[in-house]
């Protein structure tokens, strides 16, 4: 997700921030209740003596692995190229850019105009983000997320001042799907494919689920409550078993605005962010539905994950009410034992929480899995500071509210009445596939310990969240207990806590699994490659200065964990999160995002010169022709 100003403060003089109390500089102040540098066993980084032990067997010391590593790659190093850094014996290639046509008739990307709304709505969209590559006949179809504009970039004059202008900006949201295909050496699109489309901002979905037909969703437009338009803000995927892609909408609440300047916002409102003013896109401005004193219910339309079926063009998306609504940054599907459908999800806020949903029906191979999606049970998760946790379910008894469909309407209310645990801003979830266990990003909290969240839940220091003014993030990982997706009880420790060990000696330098050599900030993208490697993506601070001094670029790592070993394996170009990620089928291509370079004018990426910077994704695969993961 892109990062907000407030998330990327500079660090004050000698590299110490305010958001590092001086008065917090020993380990054993955190051992009760978080996870110390010392206690780095089997594999996951945990502070003190009640921290869970992970029944693996003891962590032999890293240095022992340079002749046992499943890693496959140098490490490269740090550094602030604007330019994608891969290890030696790799190459990359840019697949597609924003603007890039998928028709041929339609207009090529025009540096000096940025385009037309027209052109947009026949061009990969902006901000690449979450991204799945499906199979169908022999042929490769890559569904891909559009997260957002940088409006610096797409309009000439920085803002939109022309309905053709919110017309284009609407246009490259959403989801790209392109057909792509390898011509020798070499990826590209294929222009014309009858999988080739845009699914926009304007695009007609169904509703489906708990809250289909609910008087919270009804409008003038809608009065049943059961179709909408668009997508927005779509960060992480996921993919389920049965073919199809969901993209997942995070910061929806940024595009709508109020033509009433009185109008006064509601509790339900203001813990989703949605008030007075947007974040910029004008979209109100031409699309009355995004003003909501005219349309109050058309903010409880966004927020949920869409389900789109990227192999038929003419299939309708469709909103699953089921999952919750939050500001959702992926969707993590894994299959129970006994065919249960089980999702897990984070929210993307500071001091926001994590969730899981059952389904009420069962997988079935060649069957028919359609609706899954459309009905089962909603957790949120809490943890405890002794590495036990479990999901509570989200009922109105538990919660309080009137209804199943309430409870998925405001998805954030009622994790709050169970006293679900606020975490350091849930980012994307990963099951490893070679064992029952999950892997989550926790970014950053910079109010950890010191503000509540929108909701007034307390953000107390401890348990997987172990510092206060949490700028640098970790990875919490957890096993459900007997290896059954469907317990509501787990163990859970820290893979990896990230920090920098150059400039920090207390907990901010990171758990020992983190060095100089490998050290970064913000974990964020993570995925698990076939044999169990888990890679991890940042959206952190680049500046390479004070708390951030030698971490570079945002960056693309390798972890391993059987050892928790972590190596780096990719660099990006200036300016840019490192988001996105899939694998061709034959392991031998690795597709990833480069999202947003040059976000405050300092990049080229990637065509060089005087370009204009371009979100892209690009192909790295080895000169001997392996496989990656």
């Amino acid at each position: 997700m892109p990062r907000t100003p407030t998330d990327t403060l500079a660090p004050e003089a000698l590299g110490i921030s305010p958001d590092f109390p001086e008065t917090e500089t020993d380990f054993e102040s955190l051992a009760e209740r978080a996870l110390s540098r010392r206690g780095f066993v089997a594999g996951g980084a945990v502070f003190g003596a009640a921290a869970f032990v992970a029944s693996a067997g003891a962590l032999r010391p890293l240095s022992a692995l340079a002749n046992d590593s499943r890693f496959g790659f140098d490490p490269v190093p740090a550094n602030t190229l604007d330019t994608v850094t891969v290890p030696k014996g790799y190459r990359w290639h840019v697949v597609v850019r924003w603007g890039d046509p998928m028709w041929s008739n339609a207009a090529d990307f025009d540096p000096e105009t940025r385009g037309t709304g027209e052109s947009q709505e026949r061009a990969f969209g902006d901000n690449n983000d979450g991204m799945s590559l499906f199979m169908k006949d022999g042929r490769n179809v890559l569904a891909v997320n559009n997260e957002y504009i940088n409006r610096n970039i797409v309009y000439a004059s920085g803002k939109p001042e022309t309905a053709d202008d919110v017309r284009k900006g609407k246009a490259a949201h959403g989801v790209s799907i392109v057909e792509i295909a390898r011509r020798d050496s070499t990826w590209s699109i294929v222009k014309d494919s009858p999988y080739n489309r845009r699914i926009t901002a304007d695009t007609p979905m169904d509703i489906t689920g708990p809250a289909r037909g609910h008087d919270l969703l009804k409008t003038a437009a809608d009065p049943k409550g059961e179709r909408t338009l668009g997508t927005w803000n779509d960060c992480g995927n996921g993919r389920t078993p049965w073919g199809t892609y969901l993209a997942c909408e995070e910061n929806f609440d940024d595009y709508f605005s109020s033509s009433d300047p009185s109008l006064e916002i509601g509790p339900a409102f203001d813990r989703y962010g949605i008030g007075l003013k947007d974040r910029g896109y004008g979209w109100a401005m031409t699309d009355e539905r995004f003003d909501i004193a005219k349309h109050p219910n058309e903010p409880n339309r966004a927020g949920y994950i869409v389900e789109i079926d990227p192999l038929d063009p003419a299939s309708t998306p469709k909103k699953r009410t089921a999952l919750g609504r939050f500001k959702h940054e992926n969707a993590e599907v894994v299959l129970a034992a006994n065919g249960r459908v089980v999702v897990y999800m984070g929210d993307d806020e500071r001091g926001e929480f994590m969730y899981r949903f059952v389904s009420d029906g069962r997988y079935v191979v060649g069957g028919d899995n359609a609706d899954l999606l459309d009905s089962g049970k909603l957790f949120a998760a809490r943890f405890a500071d002794g590495g036990r946790g479990e999901w509570v379910e989200l009922t109105p008894e538990a919660t309080g509210m009137a209804s199943a469909a309430e409870i998925r309407i405001h998805t954030r209310l009622a994790a709050s009445a169970v006293k679900a645990t606020t975490m350091d801003r849930p980012e994307w979830v990963a099951a490893n596939p070679k064992k029952a266990e999950v892997y989550c990003c926790l970014t950053n909290n910079k109010n950890r310990g010191k503000k509540p969240n929108a909701g007034g839940d307390p953000t107390p220091v401890g348990g997987p969240n172990p510092r206060a003014g949490n700028l640098y993030g970790q990875i919490v990982r957890w096993r459900p207990d007997g290896g059954d997706h469907l317990a509501n009880d787990f163990a859970w420790d820290l893979y990896v806590v990230a920090g920098n060990p150059s400039v920090h000696s207390d907990a901010n330098a990171g758990s020992s699994n983190v060095t100089p050599d490998n050290m970064f900030n913000s974990p964020d993208g993570l995925a698990f490659d076939s044999n169990g490697m888990l890679w991890i993506q940042t959206d952190g601070k680049y500046t390479d200065k004070g708390g951030f001094a030698g971490q570079g670029n945002n960056q693309m790592l390798v972890g391993d964990p059987a050892t928790g070993e972590i190596r780096r394996f990719m660099v990006g170009p200036k300016e840019c999160e490192v988001t996105g990620i899939a694998w061709s089928p034959d392991r031998r291509t690795l597709f990833v995002g480069i999202q947003h370079p040059g976000e405050e004018g300092n990049s080229h990426f990637p065509d060089g010169g005087d370009s204009l910077p371009r979100s892209s994704v690009i192909a790295i695969a080895r000169e001997d022709g392996g496989r990656i993961g």
